[in-house]
């Protein structure tokens, strides 16, 4: 039946393995609030009728506020991976330390952002929470340079080692995919980031940028999130 072939088709079992994720439903409401973020500005832009834009203002509201809920207590994983990262014998120092601060980084904008969850929620007035919104953005900026850094140097990193592959044996060539591959997943993670700078950038003033940019980077991203996480649950 054509009702049997669809509910037990491959792809419905990967979408719910993907969904019952947290990341993955994460990056599904992040990619929907950023893009309802850019589409607002989109209909303001044209003069479209506050009716017209209210209700993908509600939807960029509504799914941040819900997107803090989840990330609650998540900040205590960020902290682990950092003192991890700290401890981890051997390895290049420079990526070490940028992953154990991105890691403090992340860790430090999810405590701030849980704080202030009180305040968007409604449930209990905080008279500092802009303070420490804004305080939870420098955070974020700090971890997202250092995952920049790491991603510039570890592509830098490749280009040595491809500089000195002979791809005449065979050995040579399998390694060459090998950090070719690497070189490809670096790239999509670096623009990830890149776009993701936009956001925290904006919101400390340190960029001027519009929210139909900052939109749209923030779509690209989740995107990008979308798929690494839909890649993860095959």
């Amino acid at each position: 039946m054509v009702a049997d072939a669809i509910v037990y088709h491959p792809t419905v079992a990967h979408y719910l393995r993907f969904v019952a994720t947290t990341v993955g439903r994460d990056k599904l409401l992040r990619t929907l609030q950023y893009f309802s973020r850019f589409y607002a500005w989109y209909l303001y832009r044209t003069n479209s009728p506050t009716a017209s834009i209210a209700p993908w203002d509600a939807v960029k509201k509504n799914f941040g506020l819900s997107r803090k809920v989840m990330r609650l207590g998540k900040n205590v994983e960020h902290f682990k991976a950092a003192a991890t990262a700290f401890d981890a014998k051997g390895g290049d120092p420079v990526l070490k330390y940028c992953a154990v601060g991105r890691q403090l980084g992340y860790a430090v904008y999810l405590s701030f952002d849980a704080v202030t969850y009180l305040d968007a929620a409604g449930i209990r007035p905080i008279s500092s929470a802009k303070r420490l919104q804004s305080e939870a953005y420098r955070a974020w900026l700090t971890g997202l340079m250092f995952n920049t850094i790491a991603g510039v140097y570890t592509l830098w990193l490749l280009r040595r080692k491809e500089a000195g592959i002979d791809r005449k044996e065979g050995e040579g060539l399998v390694e060459s995919k090998k950090l070719q591959r690497e070189r490809t997943s670096t790239n999509i993670q670096l623009v990830s980031d890149l776009c993701d700078l936009t956001v925290p950038g904006s919101a400390l003033g340190y960029v001027n940028l519009d929210d139909g940019i900052v939109g749209l980077a923030g779509t690209v991203s989740s995107l990008i999130g979308v798929w690494t996480a839909w890649k993860k649950t095959v």
